[in-house]
């Protein structure tokens, strides 16, 4: 490559590992082809690569080439991870990206990518965000730690997204802040994406959304509830939090959510436990512990009642990356082992 044309072109790499996300992938690369295009030029030159050079397996099922690993030459490098990041690192890896980041380049992550950064040291000090599968699992290995809930955070040399559609708009903010806010748009209209959401949006549906509900006491609860996992409030304990009667607290479940109080705070915490079960290394004692039940033995029955198999059985059969959330569906409906 000329000395010119290395002013010109940035060099890009995406590391990817096992069972990333295609979606996130072709987010985050098909912005980069488009900006090509259109300016006529090669402004990003991008390349696949892998720890041993051999093509990866997304989790869809999709084979991409790659080349070996080789970290120098690039100005930014993204690991996209998806499934259970926290047993696709290792330390010839974490070693080279450390040494990356030392070098002075980009270094960032898209979807369970973010973890793989973390276990290396390199998101310690830093703001940055995780997508929210993989949030929990972030935290419980790294306490210290504290994802925020965005669509993608730019600090410095660390670049961090949520994966899914938002590296579309993390890309529109790296090609704007190089090519200009003109440029950037005409790259997101290509792929009629006409509503660039701002960084801090959201990565969820709201509260409101996911539950189907709209009763603003109920709603207030339900967040309470969902941000106190490891230790669960009883009734009477909740309901003076919401300035309510415990029979108007029953009243509005009953009526808004078709359950109790007592069931959607539990299977809450079931579908939380599930993503550690498959996300984590952490023992079923320790995922009935982070998620509030008394003992390793009434999670269990617990959750072999509501997901028809024991948690041990479900982290065995699990496909890579398949998480389940059934936030408060009645144990009668449970899906079928």
């Amino acid at each position: 490559m000329s000395q010119q044309n290395s002013r010109l072109t940035q060099n890009i790499g995406f590391l990817l590992l096992p069972g990333f996300a295609l979606m996130s992938f072709a987010s985050a690369t098909e912005p980069l082809r488009a900006a090509n295009l259109l300016a006529g030029r090669s402004l990003y030159d991008v390349e696949t690569l892998s720890s041993d050079g051999t093509a990866v397996e997304s989790s869809s099922g999709a084979i991409v080439p790659c080349r070996r690993m080789g970290l120098s030459r690039f100005d930014i490098i993204f690991v996209c991870a998806g499934g259970n990041p926290s047993k696709l690192g290792s330390p010839a890896l974490y070693t080279a990206l450390r040494q990356f980041a030392r070098g002075g380049g980009r270094i960032g992550g898209i979807s369970g990518g973010p973890y793989v950064l973390a276990a290396a040291g390199l998101l310690d000090g830093r703001d940055f965000t995780i997508h929210w599968e993989h949030a929990a699992a972030l935290k419980e290995a790294f306490p210290h730690l504290n994802p925020r809930q965005a669509r993608f955070v730019l600090d410095g040399n660390r670049i961090t997204c949520g994966g899914g559609v938002a590296p579309l708009d993390m890309m529109h903010a790296l090609i704007a802040d190089r090519m200009g806010g003109d440029f950037a748009r005409r790259v997101t209209d290509w792929y009629l994406h006409t509503a660039v959401a701002e960084p801090t949006a959201p990565q969820r549906a709201s509260s409101a959304e996911r539950f189907g509900v709209n009763h603003p006491v109920l709603l207030n609860i339900l967040a309470k509830i969902e941000a106190a996992i490891e230790q669960p409030m009883d009734r009477a304990q909740i309901a003076a939090y919401a300035g309510v009667s415990t029979r108007n607290l029953d009243r509005l479940f009953a009526e808004h959510l078709k359950a109790g109080y007592t069931e959607v705070c539990r299977n809450l915490r079931l579908a939380h436990a599930r993503r550690l079960l498959q996300q984590t290394p952490l023992s079923v004692s320790e995922i009935a512990f982070a998620t509030g039940f008394s003992s390793a033995g009434h999670f269990s029955r617990c959750y072999s009642d509501f997901f028809g198999k024991s948690p041990l059985k479900d982290r065995r059969s699990c496909r890579r990356g398949a998480v389940s959330s059934i936030p408060y569906r009645p144990v009668s409906e449970r899906p079928p082992a």
